[in-house]
């Protein structure tokens, strides 16, 4: 099978048979990631990370696959997309403002589970790149390296990132519910990811 990086070369290049096919491998994991955090706006921001990767003149390679590349991009380009739309001036850090700090409205997602459905909105009171780090940790199962690339940290970072988003995620799930529903919840959180990733986050559709 053609390698992703190929694939963009070829799509670089004029193949836009390429682009299709690389569009089509990566389309989901890269929309559940924005689909979280700006809702409606997922596709767009699809759409533009792709974009991204095809004009940009120097794509990294290293030891670097092509998923975390894409994902540093999508990074990126959530930053871009809260920092155009916030409402106060100045930068905006988001290794400590949440989503829900920015005012972003997400439509509720089609969660079942009431564990789901607080998981997910307790996701989005964490801190920007925690929320991040976590979600692409669980629901698209990165390791240490690969995150550490995506989030422009020393690989040695990385655990001690985790552990903060998990205590965090913790207290924002007390706030929610009970303190023992939200150590179930938490302690469910490797069981329940498939089922939240392809029913909750995934495209319409899919």
């Amino acid at each position: 099978m053609e390698s992703d990086f190929d694939l963009l070369d070829r799509w670089r290049a004029g193949d836009r048979n390429a682009g299709t096919r690389l569009f089509e491998r990566h389309f989901k994991p890269l929309y559940r990631f924005f689909r979280n955090k700006v809702g409606d706006d997922a596709e767009d921001l699809v759409q533009q990370t792709f974009l991204s990767c095809v004009q940009a003149r120097d794509g990294f390679r290293g030891d670097a696959s092509f998923r975390t590349y894409l994902f540093t991009v999508a990074r990126n380009k959530i930053h871009q997309h809260f920092s155009r739309h916030q409402r106060k001036q100045g930068a905006i850090d988001f290794g400590v403002t949440s989503v829900i700090d920015l005012g972003v409205s997400v439509q509720r997602l089609l969660a079942q589970r009431e564990e789901h459905k607080h998981l997910l909105h307790a996701l989005r009171k964490l801190p920007v790149d925690l929320q991040i780090a976590l979600e692409l940790h669980y629901f698209e199962n990165l390791s240490g390296p690969e995150l550490a690339v995506v989030l422009a940290i020393p690989e040695g970072t990385v655990r001690s990132r985790l552990r903060r988003g998990r205590d965090l995620l913790r207290e924002a799930l007390t706030e929610l519910a009970s303190s023992e529903r939200a150590d179930s919840t938490l302690t469910s959180i490797e069981n329940w990811a498939e089922e939240i990733r392809d029913k909750v986050l995934g495209p319409k559709g899919s």
